[in-house]
């Protein structure tokens, strides 16, 4: 039994110098506004719209993203869903080939979130190939917990699994997200005349290995997820890094100005906390469980019970998914949703119940562009967090009205199948 781990010249918290994505120089032609994330230079707005003005233009028309400072991973081999399903609450045996799941890497016996992730199965066999996308700022902790884990796993009698970064040359696979109402008109537009998907039947979750025309011809084999970080419909493509830059450019220049806008990190940001997405490091960390995060609902049926869990920190993580009011261990704060009056309430700002007293903390928040109101995310005490429920925030040494508020607070708009009614 063996695995493998290749790594790809990517920049590390360590690394005093900052990495640059394919479409760096592309970004300074359009007048980027460049600052550090996640290890890397990457634009927060452009000279053409304010930020206010991007988040606008993704909910109404559509937006490319350049997200290639994330991680993408391919995991494979005939013991890579098992090496998986113990690491993550996912339920991978039941996730067809083309479709995809939101998961997190869980540490052991604690259930803390190493990082949320992205899981795709690719095929089915004979590689038993999938593929993970992960966060750049976790990049470093993300493989020493990944190889960790391989090392222990290489020690039993598991099969075989190989841990690749997704690269060519020693050069990672671009990663662009195309967000908005047009994305799949543009994207359709934009395929290749040998390329036979049908954008029209092509739902939210899924992927498809797609080819579009470029000047030089039809495209090396992307791989395009529909799916997004906006709560708009859309979809990320995984391109091949002799082509990131062509790719991106043609479809600014084939959908034109008057659709289609390059956006940046700060518009990014306002459209995940409209659509209550969450921001590792600030709304997820390593002490954050799953069910406290509110993202129980990544836990299937099926691995809740004794015989199907078999994850990194089921012991913890299951118990809390009954309430103690009906015999479970429940949990002490929960992840909500805030409207907040007055000046925003930014990541570190107090909770308060109508004492005064601290019930929790904010963990992001911005004005909505959309709602017109400040938003914010917030962990606060188990028994406060329903809808509803009147809290307040200390914003510069006063109190302010917090409401707690279902998320999304902009309804998602993602291309589903729709269900008939029984």
């Amino acid at each position: 039994m063996y695995f493998q781990r290749s790594t790809p010249n990517l920049p590390t918290s360590k690394d005093p110098t900052t990495g640059r994505t394919a479409l760096y120089d592309l970004h300074l032609q359009h007048g980027a506004k460049m600052v550090p994330f996640g290890g890397y230079s990457m634009p927060v707005s452009y000279d053409d719209l304010s930020v206010g003005e991007s988040h606008a233009w993704t909910r109404e028309k559509a937006s490319v993203f350049d997200v290639g400072h994330m991680v993408q991973y391919h995991v494979e081999g005939p013991g890579a869903e098992a090496f998986l399903e113990s690491l993550t609450p996912a339920g991978l045996k039941d996730l067809a080939p083309g479709s995809s799941t939101l998961s997190a890497l869980l540490h052991p016996v604690t259930g803390g979130i190493v990082d949320d992730c992205v899981i795709t199965r690719v095929e089915n066999g004979p590689k038993h190939l999938f593929y993970v996308v992960l966060n750049a700022g976790c990049r470093d902790k993300d493989y020493k917990f990944l190889s960790a884990a391989l090392e222990k796993w290489e020690h039993t009698m598991n099969p075989v699994v190989q841990l690749h970064h997704l690269q060519a040359n020693g050069e990672p696979y671009g990663l662009i997200a195309l967000q908005g109402p047009m994305s799949a008109e543009i994207l359709a537009s934009a395929l290749a005349s040998s390329c036979k998907v049908d954008v029209t039947k092509w739902y939210f979750g899924n992927s498809k290995h797609i080819t579009v025309n470029l000047p030089s011809g039809e495209s090396l084999p992307i791989v395009a997820a529909r799916g997004g970080y906006t709560g708009e419909d859309g979809f990320e493509l995984s391109i091949h890094p002799s082509q990131t830059v062509a790719v991106t450019e043609m479809l600014l220049e084939s959908a034109g100005k008057e659709k289609l806008r390059l956006a940046g990190l700060g518009a990014r940001d306002s459209l995940r906390l409209e659509a209550g997405m969450c921001l590792y490091g600030h709304d997820l960390d390593d002490t954050t469980t799953p069910v406290e995060a509110g993202l129980g609902w990544i836990i299937p049926k099926h691995r809740r019970t004794k015989e199907g869990s078999g994850f990194n920190g089921a012991e913890t993580v299951i118990p809390q998914l009954t309430p103690t009011s009906k015999g479970g261990a429940g949990v002490q704060r929960r992840r909500v949703g805030l409207t907040v009056e007055g000046a925003p309430a930014r990541e570190g700002v107090q909770v308060v119940d109508e004492q005064g007293e601290e019930v929790g903390r904010v963990t992001s928040g911005c004005p909505s562009p959309t709602m017109k109101k400040n938003i914010a995310m917030a962990y606060v005490s188990n028994g406060l967090h329903k809808a509803g429920t009147e809290l307040g925030v200390v914003v510069r040494g006063r109190r302010r009205r917090a409401v707690v508020t279902k998320m999304p607070f902009v309804p998602s708009k993602y291309f589903k199948l729709a269900v008939s009614p029984a």
